[in-house]
């Protein structure tokens, strides 16, 4: 049954082919009867083309047929490589040949992309998991704790379990291709102010010092994406912060650079060029034993979306500078 479908897609593709000879060969046939050629003359012509004919459709048949066999057989086993296609014998064949070649590396290219994601976002979750078990553990201890209950200790707990469940959010969505970017000019100032009031209760607990007045700076961006970013760079700022405390301040002709400065262990040198890399603590996050290394990864990976710019000054020993550049309004949406 195979071989009949296949014998009968053969003489499909081939039929225009079959129609010419049938028309050539009544053109031949015609032409012998007029010009009075006895009839066993024109018959054993016909014959004989009809012959060769056979033969020649027989071995094309049959290199028809391997060739399909061939490619039924390796269909199941071409996801990794195109190693064992048969070669193309023309140029029709090298075309689609060629075409099936980009057509595979594109999706290699796309399940790399997408295995790599999977793993990131897996890597993510495990670290985020193991993360939010802190504050729990923490907050169950106190409630079990015989002392009084002291709910400045418990609400500290609570907000670091905000933070970690924002942060996933964040970390979902801004993959997401329904990013909800709203550009326009924002008052820089209102962003910021925003962004202590939500930490100001880790200040007095941490008995920290702020510095910070009037920015008097309008930036084109996105408020509610820039808050996160300014809120991780906090964040950052007040865990390795023990004594001083954070100053913000712009730069600038035109105050366009934010700069947020704490007093705090600062960055080893080393361990600079790759704070913005995904997963990197470095040796502050292996001593703090917390860290997930993403509120950096994320804080770049938004601010390039968004056109900004942001760097790390630092000394081991003697605080951090983060410096986000605001003057590049070429804003970037996907």
């Amino acid at each position: 049954m195979k071989t009949i479908n296949l014998f009968s897609a053969y003489l499909m593709q081939h039929k225009k082919s079959a129609a010419f000879f049938a028309l050539f060969a009544a053109v031949f046939a015609v032409e012998f009867y007029l010009y009075g050629l006895p009839l066993d003359a024109v018959v054993y012509g016909f014959v004989l083309c009809s012959f060769f004919g056979f033969i020649a459709l027989a071995y094309d048949f049959l290199v028809f047929y391997k060739k399909i066999n061939a490619l039924e057989d390796i269909k199941h086993r071409i996801t990794l490589s195109l190693d064992e296609l048969p070669e193309p014998k023309n140029l029709m064949e090298r075309e689609y040949f060629e075409l099936l070649i980009a057509v595979h590396e594109d999706k290699i290219r796309k399940i790399t992309t997408m295995d790599n994601s999977r793993k990131e976002i897996a890597d993510y979750y495990t670290l985020w998991a193991h993360q939010i078990k802190t504050p729990i553990s923490a907050m169950r201890l106190l409630l079990q704790s015989e002392e009084d209950i002291n709910p400045d200790e418990i609400s500290m707990e609570l907000f670091k379990i905000e933070q970690y469940v924002a942060m996933v959010l964040q970390y979902i969505r801004l993959d997401s291709s329904s990013t909800d970017f709203v550009i326009k000019e924002y008052d820089l100032d209102d962003i910021v102010r925003q962004a202590v009031r939500k930490y100001a209760k880790v200040f007095v607990h941490k008995k920290l010092k702020l510095e910070f007045s009037e920015l008097k700076s309008t930036v084109l961006t996105d408020e509610k994406w820039l808050l996160f970013v300014i809120e991780q760079i906090l964040s950052n700022s007040l865990k390795y912060t023990v004594r001083g405390g954070i100053s913000i301040y712009t730069e600038g002709s035109e105050h366009k650079i934010l700069v947020i400065e704490d007093t705090g262990i600062g960055i080893k040198e080393e361990d600079l060029p790759r704070v913005f890399e995904n997963g990197f603590t470095g040796y502050n996050g292996r001593e703090d034993k917390k860290s997930t290394g993403i509120g950096l990864y994320l804080c770049r990976k938004i601010l390039t979306k968004l056109s900004h710019k942001i760097q790390i000054e630092s000394q081991a020993g003697r605080g951090t500078r983060v410096i986000i550049n605001f003057e590049n309004i070429k804003v970037e949406v996907e």
